[in-house]
């Protein structure tokens, strides 16, 4: 990597050998020497990378010649410089480690790549008694290994840039699934490999009213494919869109919001940072809830739980103000990468500086602005602008559409942008669904609320010209 030579501090040295003792990131500068003996100023830093279980995996190294930026007083880099640079090598450490992610395991056969999506899927407590499961069971039961003859086409419901999602029956059982279908070779091609398998493995966690169920995958020799709820109410932004003004009114976006307050509280428990919020991402229910789905951009780590006990003097304990402690539970491991939607994604993704589960809360506080105004609040004429626009612009809200102080007030909460001080950054999900804004929420049952009527009602798909699907028709052969 470098070599030492007389100049070259020993002391800075054994830090660099410290931290890889102790597995933890340094960043350091010292005189090194090239081979053909030649000193120079390198700003060093080792940051160790760890695997979704927390484990330490391999160290990155970055380092960078500074020797045109020695203050000669000083001999050592300018403050100035250090501090930049020391930014620099960093978001580089993190940039690689995300990198070498991406790509397939050199080790594995082709079809190994997939094997994960040929495993055997399990019912959970919440759904395992309901219809589409017993129609699941049902074949398993015969010793059959389900596959893609079992499912026969209705039509398809939405397609993205490495496959499709189509609406399914159940050969024989009336029972109707959401399958979506990836393409191999496009994965392949595109460094997707490592995404469509860690969606396969969140997928395979998940039992939650607000929260896809995973009920079967399997491959095809060119796809693979998930079995999941489908969502008869569409996307949240296709109801959004026919709103007039398209905008909700104020109980029905409180309403949505605090069940993606409930699906993210969820998903950030298991060490899952979601990363990608956004209206075509939420579906709605038969009965109007929610389902929060498209995990491919998410980032799975380990969770540290631990309980909040809040402190309070014994008049308020007597008192209807008494606060029990609070249990928190957020993803452990911060993620470097550059992922996300434009309009949604937070500063800290922007600027590289690493980010953490906050950055789900930064696209609640988008979300609901998007949802009682009509638009989001950094939008440019281009991706450059945008972004220019979250790192600085002013956050106003238009005094032509009435909204709530409250409303106002938590998405100002939601939209700081040093994470540090983002409401959601101390004690998760707690510190939201506590805010005046969900005053009117009683969380312990909203699953069993009814959601507040929209304007424009929700129409389901299916309502409209179903087309019937002949039995000889009944098998996808397209993949």
């Amino acid at each position: 990597m470098f070599l030492q030579g007389s100049e070259t501090d020993q002391t800075t040295v054994d830090k660099i050998r410290e931290a890889i003792r102790e597995q933890k990131e340094v960043t350091v500068q010292l005189i090194n020497y090239t081979k053909s003996g030649k000193k120079f100023w390198n700003l060093f830093h080792l940051q160790p990378m760890w695997d979704q279980k927390g484990e330490l995996q391999y160290f990155i190294g970055v380092q960078l010649d500074g020797s045109d930026h020695v203050e000669p007083l000083r001999n050592r880099l300018s403050e100035n410089t250090e501090i930049q640079s020391a930014k620099l090598v960093k978001a580089t450490a993190g940039n690689v480690d995300e990198a070498v992610r991406e790509l397939p395991d050199a080790n594995l056969r082709p079809e190994d790549l997939w094997a994960m999506h040929s495993l055997s899927v399990s019912p959970k407590p919440h759904k395992r008694n309901n219809s589409s499961w017993k129609a699941i069971e049902k074949i398993i039961e015969t010793g059959e290994k389900i596959g893609l003859k079992h499912f026969k086409p209705v039509k398809p419901l939405g397609c993205g840039d490495t496959g499709s999602v189509h609406l399914v029956e159940l050969q024989g059982s009336g029972e109707l699934f959401a399958m979506k279908a990836m393409d191999k070779s496009v994965m392949l091609n595109r460094n997707k490999v490592h995404r469509a398998i860690i969606e396969r493995e969140i997928y395979s966690l998940l039992d939650h009213p607000f929260l896809p169920t995973l009920y079967t995958s399997f491959q095809t020799p060119t796809h693979v494919c998930l079995i999941t709820d489908f969502c008869p109410g569409g996307e949240l932004f296709a109801a959004l869109d026919k709103q007039p003004l398209k905008i909700f009114r104020e109980d029905s976006a409180r309403f949505y919001a605090a069940e993606v307050v409930i699906g993210l509280e969820y998903l950030h428990c298991l060490g899952i940072i979601y990363r990608d919020l956004k209206p075509e991402n939420i579906l709605l229910q038969a009965d109007g809830h929610i389902v929060l789905t498209d995990f491919d951009l998410s980032f799975l780590t380990s969770s540290k739980p631990h309980v909040i006990k809040h402190s309070t003097s014994l008049k308020r304990r007597r008192s209807k103000e008494f606060m029990p402690p609070s249990f928190v539970s957020d993803p452990s491991t911060p993620s470097n990468s550059f992922v996300g939607t434009e309009e949604y994604i937070a500063p800290e993704v922007i600027t590289g500086a690493g980010h953490t589960s906050a950055i789900d809360w930064w696209a609640l506080g988008i979300l609901l602005y998007e949802m009682l105004y009509g638009r989001t609040p950094f939008r440019g004429k281009n991706r450059k602008k945008t972004f220019y626009n979250i790192l600085h612009k002013d956050l106003t809200f238009p005094s032509s559409i009435p909204v709530s102080l409250e409303a106002k007030q938590l998405i100002h909460g939601l939209l700081q942008r040093d994470p540090s001080s983002r409401i959601g950054s101390n004690t998760g999900a707690n510190d939201i669904k506590e805010h005046p804004f969900f005053e009117d929420i009683y969380w312990p049952l909203i699953r069993c609320m009814s959601p507040p009527e929209l304007d424009v009602p929700l129409k389901l798909i299916g309502e409209e010209s179903q087309p019937k699907v002949k039995p000889e028709e009944g098998v996808i052969d397209t993949f």
